[in-house]
């Protein structure tokens, strides 16, 4: 395990320390070969012949070298193609993976000479941002999570020095990777808890813990209080489980003065700390990724955290639905008719369509408090797994801004969003006979109807989008820091979004 420590220098005056790795990056343009040949005087270090021409084929993209004074100082020269393959998440993800490559190393200090911005420009139009990507990259690809192993390591200091020609810059680009992956790694820690520990009210508990001591502020609802606001859609679902469904509100207001008084953004999350599907039990295979099943409502928590601790000048409404979706004989069955806090009914046509139930009780709530927009996220639908894979998440709006905006975000951050349809053509599939709405619309479209059914719950005259990352949260091989564990989707999206809010 590793503890990261971030500091900033000018590019003018760094210094090496024994047991350091220096990381310089090679453009590969037409200049390639005059600056590889130019390395060996540039850093005191003597190449091969065999190493210069391996860093300059195609099949090589970086290479080691020692100093010649005999102190144990490495450099590692890394070729970057800027091609039709580069992306804003290349130095993120570069940096994930060698990160995760070196940990077991005995480097004591990792010296990173950004890049100059302006061979970038084309992919990023914000500087501090290129910075960021650098740092985000090694926390989040030194994630770890060991706390249930009986031999696991004690946390070894890192420390990784930055330095570039805008010491400003660097400066708060690093103080926002560190508020944004805070974020990140919490929704993480949270996603990957076993559901044995982290039921309902310990997530409430664990959400008030990390937020004692902040400018946030939090309320945790009881059964009885939800009975008293008649949230049935909740209630249903957790009474199948001998833990008790919660809904947890948390606010953050980060604008001051007159200001203050402007309206909040409320992000919303589906908070199902583990759904075995109910009494439409799930089939085995991949059942325990269900503890993850809160993904959404860890992303809400995150996101909460991080924008306080970057003193985001924004207000934000949190609103967490969470529950377990369980089988026992209180379980909701199919076939059950549901009652919500908006007085609309549900027909249950299947127990494991669980998450849009607490939502509807959540986004009605969200409603009434009138917000400036609402987002909500849920590992909703395995049919939006099926149409975008694991790489994006789904996104379901009417409002053309909302929806320009957020993708921008997605591309910028790498937590992409794909807009999907919300046709009130699909609202046929889930009409009922003897309920306002079904829970389900059958086998076509699932990811959509599922959205048509939430959009149902919200004040249509408040813009809405709804995030379906029910691919995009768990482990896929994709990237270097999504390898292992549940990924804390979304976060870093929604950071950057609000941060550009006007």
């Amino acid at each position: 395990m590793l503890k990261l420590i971030f500091k900033a220098i000018d590019s003018k005056r760094v210094k090496y320390s024994r047991f350091s790795l220096s990381i310089n990056f090679l453009i590969s343009d037409k200049n390639l070969k005059r600056n590889v040949n130019k390395l060996d005087k540039s850093f005191d270090i003597k190449l091969s012949n065999l190493q210069k021409e391996n860093i300059l084929s195609n099949d090589v993209s970086e290479i080691r070298a020692t100093k010649q004074n005999g102190r144990p100082d490495e450099f590692l020269f890394h070729k970057v193609k800027i091609d039709e393959k580069f992306n804003t998440d290349y130095f993120r993800n570069y940096c994930a993976g060698l990160i995760s490559k070196i940990k077991n190393e005995k480097i004591k200090e990792v010296q990173v000479a950004i890049p100059k911005y302006n061979s970038f420009k084309k992919f990023f139009n914000d500087e501090s941002y290129f910075y960021q990507t650098f740092a985000e990259g090694f926390v989040l690809g030194s994630y770890n999570f060991d706390k249930y192993m009986s031999d696991k390591k004690t946390k070894r200091k890192l420390n990784i020095i930055f330095n570039s020609d805008n010491l400003s810059l660097l400066r708060k680009a690093l103080n926002n990777a560190r508020y944004v992956t805070e974020g990140v790694n919490f929704t993480k820690d949270l996603q990957n808890e076993p559901g044995n520990t982290l039921t309902p009210s310990e997530f409430a508990k664990r959400i008030s813990s990390k937020f004692k001591g902040t400018s946030g502020k939090g309320t945790v609802m009881n059964e009885r209080e939800m009975k008293k606001r008649k949230m049935g859609g909740l209630l249903a679902v957790g009474m199948g489980s001998i833990n008790p469904p919660r809904f947890i509100v948390m606010r953050y207001n980060g604008l001051k003065g007159k200001a203050s008084k402007t309206k909040p953004i409320a992000i919303v999350g589906k908070g199902i700390t583990f759904d075995s599907g109910g009494i439409s039990i799930k089939p085995a295979s991949g059942m325990g990724e269900m503890k993850a099943d809160m993904s959404g409502a860890g992303v809400v928590a995150g996101l909460l955290l991080a924008a306080e601790r970057a003193k985001l000048p924004v207000n934000l409404i949190g609103i967490i639905a969470s529950a377990e979706n369980m089988l026992s004989g209180s379980s909701m069955r199919p076939g059950d008719i549901v009652i919500t806090s908006s007085g609309k009914s549900i027909e249950v046509d299947n127990t494991d369509a669980e998450g849009r139930m607490i939502l509807a009780d959540a986004l009605h709530y969200a409603s009434k408090e009138k917000p400036q927009m609402i987002i909500d996220l849920a590992t909703l639908t395995g049919a939006c797994v099926v149409a975008l894979g694991e790489l994006a998440a789904g996104m379901f709006t009417k409002d053309e801004i909302l929806k320009d905006n957020l993708y921008t975000s997605g591309l910028k951050t790498y937590d992409r969003v794909w807009p999907m349809p919300l046709w009130d053509d699909y609202n046929y599939l889930i009409k009922s006979d003897v309920a306002d709405v079904k829970n389900v619309g059958g086998r076509w479209g699932g990811s959509i109807t599922a959205a048509k059914f939430l959009e149902m719950f919200v004040d249509k005259n408040i813009p809405w989008v709804h995030l379906d990352i029910a691919g995009t949260a768990t482990p896929n091989d994709f990237n270097n820091y999504t390898k292992k564990f549940m990924t804390g989707f979304g976060v870093r999206l929604l950071f950057d979004f609000i941060s550009n809010v006007k």
